[in-house]
């Protein structure tokens, strides 16, 4: 039976996937009214700092696959959406294999300065074997990869927070770096926040050891109760805290019923080939461990219509029913919702509209810190 987490929690933060791929969030032929261009995400960034997020996620693809013909690169537009923000934080999915963690702390370090403190990092292992082998790049397996993350985080850390840094890993060398400038500190804030994904039991012990925020593709209540315990099981005893980002695809409708309709029609209009040649592609990554309990190791076609399982966590239904639901995730140890939506630019409205309000008076009803990052304007 799940049980809620025993802390205090503070108010849910919010995220959103950044469409700076093409295709949309679902793979399907239904009208998906996004793009994946820089001026349509720079007003979305605009309009979802203004209305309640806190952190938005750029992609990462290196090559057309999956319903995903066109990608502009993370880190770069990133920085763009940085610059057209004030207050957002915005996470650049990289790869270890594909960056030299040196390179990468350096551009951190320059973005960080650039936008005053909101860069950060969203480390994946990786699950596309083809994106590698076609850049003539060494494929791993699945939990080398997570080995290679695991010292790529730990490089990165040291070399933003100390000086002369030297290692002599399995993956990466370096000695006497010095990086100069550093990232901007703060309270509570040594270094650029940095995240990782994967449901495996690699990944639950890699974020245990060194990440800041574990992602969870979408779960429902006991899904994610068995990860956030895994993961503090690595944590607690190493006096680490690790906190937790769930992924959701949101479909708020004035009714449950309409809502239902809108996921039945994703569904049934879904891009079968490019659904099934996404599946064979990550699920020898859930396969491939020992106790095949990889990342979309048990996920149905359904699932896959959403890449990463997002209608699995049940963010459907009314504006209401939505709320309640992510209440109950944020009793549970999720600190963050990593939103994605059929229709970005006026569901990210609609969403700080009537969704995020009642979040925050439900939070407030069951004594949950208020958060610091409110709308900057009336809902």
């Amino acid at each position: 039976m799940s049980t809620p987490t025993t802390d205090q929690p503070a108010a849910t933060k919010f995220a959103y996937w950044v469409p700076n791929v093409s295709g949309g969030l679902v793979t399907s032929t239904i009208e998906q009214r996004t793009d994946w261009g820089y001026d349509y995400n720079k007003k979305l960034a605009q309009t979802a700092e203004a209305v309640g997020f806190e952190y938005a996620l750029s992609q990462v693809r290196y090559m057309a696959s999956y319903g995903a013909e066109f990608q502009h690169e993370s880190t770069s537009f990133s920085l763009g959406l940085l610059l057209a923000t004030e207050r957002l934080k915005v996470i650049a999915a990289v790869h270890p294999g594909l960056w030299q963690p040196g390179v990468l702390a350096k551009l951190g370090a320059t973005a960080d300065h650039m936008s005053n403190g909101r860069f950060a990092v969203n480390v994946v292992s990786g699950w596309f074997k083809g994106e590698f082998t076609a850049m003539g790049e060494p494929w791993l397996e699945h939990d080398e990869r997570y080995r290679r993350a695991e010292e790529f985080i730990s490089a990165l850390r040291g070399i933003w927070t100390e000086e002369g840094y030297t290692l002599g890993g399995d993956f990466y060398r370096f000695r006497d770096f010095d990086l100069k400038p550093k990232p901007l500190a703060s309270a509570g804030r040594p270094h650029p926040e940095i995240f990782q994904g994967g449901n495996s039991t690699a990944a639950r012990a890699m974020a245990g050891r060194v990440s800041d925020w574990y992602f969870s593709n979408g779960k429902d209540l006991a899904g994610i109760d068995e990860q956030i315990r895994d993961v503090r099981a690595v944590a607690d005893p190493l006096g680490r805290r690790v906190r937790f980002g769930l992924n959701g695809f949101v479909i708020a409708r004035d009714t449950e019923a309409e809502a239902r309709e809108t996921l039945r029609e994703i569904v049934a209009k879904a891009n079968k080939p490019a659904v099934e040649g996404f599946r064979d592609a990550v699920q020898q990554a859930g396969s491939s461990t020992g106790d095949k309990r990889g990342m979309w190791a048990d996920s149905t076609f359904e699932d896959l219509v959403q890449y990463n399982d997002g209608f699995r966590t049940n963010l459907i239904g009314t504006p209401e029913q939505i709320a309640e639901r992510i209440v109950e995730f944020r009793r549970h140890g999720v600190d963050l919702i990593l939103c994605g939506f059929l229709h970005f630019q006026e569901e990210v409205e609609h969403f700080g509209a009537k969704v995020l309000p009642l979040v925050r008076e439900m939070e407030a009803a069951a004594g949950i810190a208020p958060s610091p990052f409110q709308p900057a304007v009336p809902a």
